[in-house]
């Protein structure tokens, strides 16, 4: 019976790895780490949630908060403090097929406080509705709806301001930002 039980844990967490592991490098990046720090903390993370002894009963919503808690833990550390700044001009891992855009996009989150950054990943990447980002960061959902439309805000005057060619994309983008739903459209 013990190694169907283990069976059973390994399958609900591979599957949950597939489905997050990305974002929640993305959101590593989002707090503040480097790209192998997010990655040791997912792993860390995973192998957590293979020991305890049942599965809890929001899975995603433990997986995120026990990744975000690990990830503060970690960027305490002044060691790895003084790594993070010195890495902080590479945010992201740039791609080799990385496009003009994907490169804005990455300048503008990387401009925003930590706040907002959070807040704009959990929502767009993760999808995540205002008030599960503020049950999950101790917010309320309004607080958490400020940061979102104050950072695309904040993103916004970047676009409007960057030096580039017009495209249907800036306009789409910025078009999409003005238009950012209320708590209660979440």
């Amino acid at each position: 019976m013990k190694v169907v039980s283990e069976q059973l844990k390994v399958h609900w967490c591979e599957r949950l790895y597939e489905a997050k592991a990305a974002e929640l490098i993305l959101y590593g990046r989002a707090l503040g780490l480097s790209h192998g720090e997010a990655e040791d903390v997912l792993h860390e993370t995973f192998t957590a949630l293979l020991r305890l002894e049942e599965r809890p009963e929001l899975p995603e919503h433990y997986c995120v908060r026990s990744f975000r808690n690990r990830a503060l833990n970690y960027r305490r550390g002044l060691w790895r403090r003084l790594t993070r700044e010195l890495e902080s001009g590479r945010w992201f891992e740039p791609a080799n097929d990385e496009t003009p855009y994907e490169r804005m996009a990455v300048r503008c989150l990387a401009g925003l406080p930590d706040e907002q950054r959070e807040v704009i990943v959990l929502k767009i990447w993760h999808g995540y509705t205002f008030e599960e980002i503020g049950e999950l960061l101790d917010r309320s959902p309004n607080t958490v709806a400020g940061r979102y439309r104050y950072g695309l805000q904040k993103i916004k005057v970047q676009l409007q301001g960057a030096d580039h060619e017009r495209t249907g994309f800036a306009g789409d983008t910025i078009a999409f930002m003005a238009s950012a739903p209320s708590v209660g459209g979440a």
